[in-house]
Parts: C-alpha cells; sequence; structure tokens
C-alpha cells in the first residue's frame, strides 16, 4: 500500500470509535468545531509526505517498499539523526507543535522489538514474531499510533495488586482460547483520537503479585469495550488574531477506558511475563525521551524569533539586559540540540541490532530543558512587556470609534504598526501567557517522565566506578 494522503487519513478516523467531549459523545472527530483542529493539526504529518521540500526526508525504502521514515528501525547513529530530523521537521510544520501520531508509536515498536527478542531468547515467547508482524503491518498501511503508558495508579504508595480498586492499573481479567479481556484506564493518551492504534504498555516495574497486570497490546482505535475521554484543558482560542497557533494548532490528550476489551492473540505482546514488564517501561523511555528532546528544537526556535522581533518592535535589541536574556536563550537552544546530537552519535547496539540513543546523555537533556523552561519563557515574556495580557481585542482595530487610537498609540519601531505589534504580541501570549501557555509549561515539566523521573535515570545509567576509583587514588585509599 502507498503512504496515504492527509485526506485519506482524516477519512480512516470516521470509524465508529467511542469519544466523549465535555460529556457528549462525539461521532466525528474530524468534524468537531473543537476537536477538529487537533485532527487537521496531526493530518500535516500526512501532508508533508508529498510535499517536495520533505518527501526525501520523510519517505524511504525498506524491504522494496516505500515506508514513512518514522517505521524504519534505528541500526545506527545516522538513523537517529534522520529520526531526529524527521521529528522536528513535522513540529516546524506544525508552528512548533508536534503531532505524536507516529513518533510515540515507533518508539514502542523500537523498544519492544529488544524486550521481545530477549524474551524470545530466554522464554521461547512468540511476542517478538508477533511484533514483526505488527510493525510491517502499521508500516505498510501508513498507520497512525499512540502510546497509552501511564496508569491512574490510585494511591501511589500501594502496588497495583495492593490497591483497593483493582482496575487502576491496567489488568488481564480473562484468558480465553482466541485472546485476552483487559480491564483499567491509562491517563494522558496523547492523540489517541487521531490515532489508527492504540498501544498499551506497562508503566512500571512489577513483581509476580502483580503479573495479571503486565500486559502490552495493540488494537485498533474503534475496538468494543474501548472509549476516549477527551481533556479540554489544553487551551487555545478560536480567533486567529489573539491565538495564532492554538486556533490551528493543538492536541488533546484523554483518559483511555479499557472496559472489558477483548485482544486476539495476535495483537497480545506480553501477558503475565512480569519480570519484563519494567524492562519494557523503561526500554520505551529510552526511544521516547529521545523523541522529546528532538521536538523541543522549533519550539525554542520560535522562542528566541518572537524575541528577537518584540526587541525590535519595541526599540530595545541593543539594550544590555536584552542582549543577555537573547544570549541565554540561543545558549539553551544550543546546549539541548548539542545534548541531542551527543546522544544519538554516543548510540548502542542492542537486541537484534537496535540502536538506542544513549540514555545518560538523553535525559541531561531533557532535565536541562525542563528545568530551565519557565526561565526561558520569563525573559521572552520580560522582553515583550505587559501589553501581552493588557492589549486591546482584535474588533478594537476594525471599530470606527477605537481603531485611530489603537494605531496611533500602540505602535513601535518605524515598521512595526499597531498591528504588526499585537500580533506578536499575540504570537507571545499563546504561547507562554494563556491556557495553552499553561498547558505546554506543564508538559515541559511532566511530558515524557517527570524531573524526579530523569534524575533516577541518570543516576542509574551513568558509569560511575572508574569516578570513584579516580577519586580513592588520588586520595591514597586503602580500600
Amino acid at each position: 500500500m502507498a503512504l496515504r494522503t492527509a485526506p485519506q487519513y482524516l477519512e480512516s478516523l470516521r470509524d465508529g470509535r467511542t469519544v466523549y467531549y465535555r460529556g457528549e459523545r462525539v461521532a466525528d472527530v474530524t468534524a468537531h468545531p473543537e476537536l477538529g483542529i487537533g485532527a487537521r493539526h496531526c493530518a500535516i504529518d500526512y501532508a508533508l509526505a508529498d510535499d517536495p521540500h520533505h518527501r526525501e526526508l520523510v519517505r524511504v525504502t525498506e524491504g522494496g517498499r516505500t515506508i514513512n521514515r518514522f517505521y524504519k528501525i534505528p541500526r545506527n547513529a545516522e538513523d537517529l539523526l534522520r529520526r531526529r530530523e524527521l521529528i522536528a521537521g513535522t513540529t516546524y510544520a506544525g508552528r512548533a507543535i508536534i503531532q505524536l501520531i507516529r513518533e510515540i508509536g515507533t518508539d514502542f515498536l523500537f523498544a519492544h522489538a529488544i524486550i521481545s527478542h530477549a524474551m524470545q531468547e530466554k522464554l521461547k515467547a512468540p511476542y517478538h514474531e508477533r511484533l514483526q508482524a505488527y510493525h510491517r503491518h502499521v508500516a505498510e498501511n501508513d498507520l497512525a499510533m499512540a502510546v497509552a503508558q501511564t496508569d491512574v495508579k490510585g494511591d501511589r504508595s500501594r502496588g497495583p495488586a495492593e490497591q483497593e480498586h483493582p482496575d487502576y492499573y491496567l489488568r488481564i481479567v480473562d484468558r480465553q482460547k482466541d485472546g485476552i479481556v483487559i480491564r483499567g484506564c491509562k491517563a494522558h493518551t496523547t492523540s489517541s483520537i487521531y490515532a489508527n492504534e492504540i498501544v498499551a504498555l506497562p508503566t512500571r516495574t512489577l513483581g509476580d503479585p502483580d503479573a495479571d497486570y503486565a500486559v502490552a497490546v495493540a488494537i485498533p482505535a474503534n475496538t468494543p469495550g474501548l472509549r476516549f475521554i477527551v481533556s479540554p484543558l489544553s487551551g487555545g482560542g478560536r480567533s486567529a488574531f489573539h491565538h495564532p497557533i492554538s486556533s490551528r494548532h493543538k492536541i488533546f490528550d484523554t483518559l483511555t477506558v479499557f472496559d472489558d476489551v477483548f485482544v486476539p492473540w495476535e495483537r497480545v505482546l506480553l501477558c503475565g511475563e512480569a519480570p519484563y514488564a519494567g524492562a519494557l517501561a523503561l526500554g520505551f523511555v529510552e526511544f521516547h525521551r529521545f523523541t522529546a528532546i528532538s521536538y523541543k528544537l522549533p519550539l525554542m526556535d520560535l522562542m528566541i524569533g518572537a524575541a528577537l522581533l518584540m526587541a525590535e518592535a519595541n526599540g530595545i535589541e541593543q539594550a544590555g539586559h536584552v542582549r543577555e536574556k537573547l544570549s541565554r536563550l540561543i545558549s539553551y537552544r544550543e546546549t539541548v540540540r548539542s545534548l541531542t546530537v551527543a546522544a544519538a552519535h554516543e548510540c548502542k547496539l542492542k537486541g537484534p541490532g537496535v540502536a538506542v540513543p544513549d540514555t545518560t546523555i538523553t535525559n541531561i537533556a531533557k532535565q536541562y530543558f525542563a528545568e530551565n523552561y519557565h526561565a526561558m519563557v520569563q525573559r521572552v515574556q520580560d522582553i515583550a512587556g505587559g501589553l501581552l495580557v493588557t492589549g486591546p481585542a482584535e474588533e478594537d482595530l476594525t471599530s470606527p470609534e477605537t481603531k485611530a487610537d489603537v494605531e496611533k498609540y500602540l505602535g513601535g519601531r518605524r515598521g512595526f504598526g499597531a498591528h504588526n505589534r499585537l500580533k506578536l504580541f499575540n504570537l507571545i501570549r499563546d504561547l507562554m501567557a494563556s491556557d495553552f501557555g499553561g498547558y505546554h509549561e506543564l508538559l515541559a515539566i511532566h511530558a515524557e517522565g517527570s524531573l524526579e523521573a530523569q534524575k533516577i535515570t541518570i543516576l542509574r545509567g551513568f558509569d560511575a566506578g572508574a569516578c570513584r576509583a579516580f577519586a580513592a587514588e588520588c586520595a591514597n585509599l586503602e580500600l
């Protein structure tokens, strides 16, 4: 099958899936006045395959077939760098907002290729063959994928089997001749209502008492018993003037409910093997955090560009404090970019020859981005000024009674009249001083794992033995 077009992709979402938004059933996410924004945003991913400027990057030949590069298993640093370039390219096309309908799903495919291969070697389990068949299916049919990993957890001081409510973690409730039945709920499932396939996998390390919670499956989005409750809290607005990004580009997250969902065996990718649940969860984030630091670059570029233009419009680009803020923004961008490239170059081959980005460097990049994001937002806001949140409305630029006042008093440096200056304020406010901006500030901290998760991974992954030995030698310790 050839790569799908954007209209073909949008048509594939009209499949009877069960979606609720603000308490009401949504018959067609592509036609909904709010959810349709996200559908068209995600369709950019498919449109790029036919864009002359992106075709070479997007398309790749594997096994005599043309597939989207996202589905190509990385075998070396060059593959990871090209994947990084593709992730950034799709995010630039989305005006610094990622689509997340291929990146996250293929992060899972690569991670489980390693884990299922190990299970095949040790347990003679069938999961590696199933995963390979599933990988071919989604690649050859050019399907969009979402990943549901984070369980709702309930009482976080207790394990899955210790919960008062047994369904706070997704679990197997029945094993049948033709498949299994699963029940539970996942949170924070990004772009799930715009995916063709939903992948569920464990969120944590599990022990033998939690064996029924060690489950990974891949199912169509319209599978009976699967339903999506969409969060309205990602922000945004309808006006292209006041909301130049979020009126056209946004994503939605869901509570993803598995209500006694039947999964045929060929779509079961982990079933009760508790010792492998943690390995799969951690292996997934090794790839997913590399995706995270790859899609941050367009956002940082937009922050720098908006700050530069706003400084020019305000006539302060030569002020010492402004130049200091701009230099910090540039250093922030270049540090994350350099660490991302380094993580690719320092990759390691695992399992059946899958190149894994260096875990320590990847997590340092993600931690650095997250810890400094709010400070960088503050710098852009400071350059812009208070009109970010006190400026007039779009209607005031057209009303005969107010138009002259707005144009007279809100102009800036020559070339930046009131109209253009207000557009710059609106861009910065939409991204960094609105409910949409607040959503992305929280994502900076919690998406792809919390700050504490990155710290734990850095401590776990760094080989400190040589450092310890060197210090002991310098101190002439007798150990």
